[in-house]
């Protein structure tokens, strides 16, 4: 085994989107993760064909039924071996099936708790249902991204489901078991979403502390305004990004695009921003994206080539640094960040609901054969 965490033990409540990527995370690092699946989803799907859902590569599956009073025991009695637990119910939830924090830190006093929820587990919305774009809407991310004068554009669900949700639950985690670590005391990490989102924006509320950011949407520097901050269309339908900052990486702009020696306007004047953009637009136009790679790579305009998933895993640099890789036959993001002396490591590909189920009980509660046959016979597993 390898990776930072090797040597935790940590019990996940299958869910979706940030709570998983969370527990990917996590597994990515060495931690040893039971992922609780419902006992009405196991479905004995073979090993050899793993499930395309990569947000729960890393881990085993026990095949558990929630409702049931001797479920709840096989968890309760897993969380109890466990150094972390990881739930993504809306609030409440985990309380009324009977494996909310009270009863889990009575089990296990040293137990780090972790909520991944949207809003969080109290507040207005709190009881609300909601989803990644309205979670960076309340934050005050989602109205300032776009073009001006355009609608908001959601940035897939990257900011709040993986960014401010899945990162932060992972780092805060981490946080409370090194505290854990000292104080020998659990406690419980409550991660929203909507918070994570928040705190993603930092560094846009100190620009408008300082009176260089605007509420209008693409009117600033980062948000589409600024010429040597965009992408640009190539003359082969492609595309090109452009973070020409910095004085010196502007000027190697200029000249890299011909465009050294003209007379044009200061580059921080930002009335001139359009009528600069445009007529970028004209150069870049001009050549393909090949040709503008060839020229701007290995410079320090600050420019690389928009490519797309499968144009990512191919890219030279991504092949040199091992940026992707392949398990089971399916190309994936490797682990990430990566250590010098215990790196992470993909252990195994995505189970299949209760495809370990024997093999965890086993192993973590010391049951018999007799008695997983005697809880499965039951209905608490499958």
């Amino acid at each position: 085994m390898s990776g930072p965490l090797n040597g935790i033990k940590i019990v996940e409540i299958a869910g979706i989107g940030p709570a998983p990527f969370a527990a990917m995370m996590l597994a990515d690092m060495g931690a040893d993760i039971v992922r609780i699946d419902r006992a009405g989803n196991v479905s004995g799907g073979s090993p050899e064909l793993p499930p395309g859902d990569l947000l729960t590569r890393g881990r085993r599956s026990v095949g558990v039924d929630l409702k049931s009073p001797e479920g709840v025991e096989v968890v309760l009695q897993l969380i109890e071996t466990a150094d972390a637990f990881l739930e993504g119910f809306r609030p409440g939830v985990a309380e009324r099936l009977g494996i909310g924090p009270d009863e889990a830190l009575a089990r296990n006093p040293k137990l780090v708790y972790g909520r991944m929820t949207g809003w969080g587990q109290d507040g207005p919305y709190a009881p609300m249902a909601g989803h990644d774009i309205n979670y960076i809407a309340l934050a005050g991310a989602l109205a300032h991204l776009g073009r001006a004068g355009e609608a908001p554009t959601p940035p897939i669900n990257l900011v709040g489901d993986f960014g401010g949700g899945g990162m932060l639950m992972a780092l805060g985690l981490c946080a409370a078991l090194l505290e854990t670590g000292r104080s020998g005391e659990g406690q419980v990490v409550d991660a929203a979403m909507v918070d994570g989102t928040a705190s993603l924006m930092t560094m846009i509320w100190s620009f408008q502390a300082m009176g260089i950011w605007t509420d209008e949407r693409g009117t600033n520097m980062l948000d589409t305004a600024a010429h040597f901050y965009d992408t640009y269309r190539t003359a082969d339908d492609k595309w090109v990004s452009i973070g020409s900052i910095e004085p010196q990486f502007y000027a190697e702009l200029l000249r890299l695009t011909g465009l050294e020696g003209e007379d044009l306007p200061h580059q921080m004047d930002q009335t001139a921003w359009a009528e600069l953009k445009d007529k970028l637009r004209g150069v870049f136009a001009a050549k393909t994206r090949a040709e503008w790679m060839e020229i701007m790579e290995g410079t320090d305009v600050c420019f690389a080539p928009v490519l797309t998933m499968s144009e990512a895993a191919e890219h030279p640099h991504n092949v040199a640094r091992g940026t992707f890789t392949e398990v089971a036959g399916v190309t994936q993001p490797a682990p990430s960040p990566r250590f010098s002396r215990t790196p992470g490591k993909i252990r195994r590909p995505p189970p299949h609901a209760g495809q370990h189920t024997d093999e965890v009980l086993a192993e973590w509660l010391g049951a018999d054969t007799a008695k997983v046959a005697e809880l499965r016979a039951g209905g608490a597993v499958a």
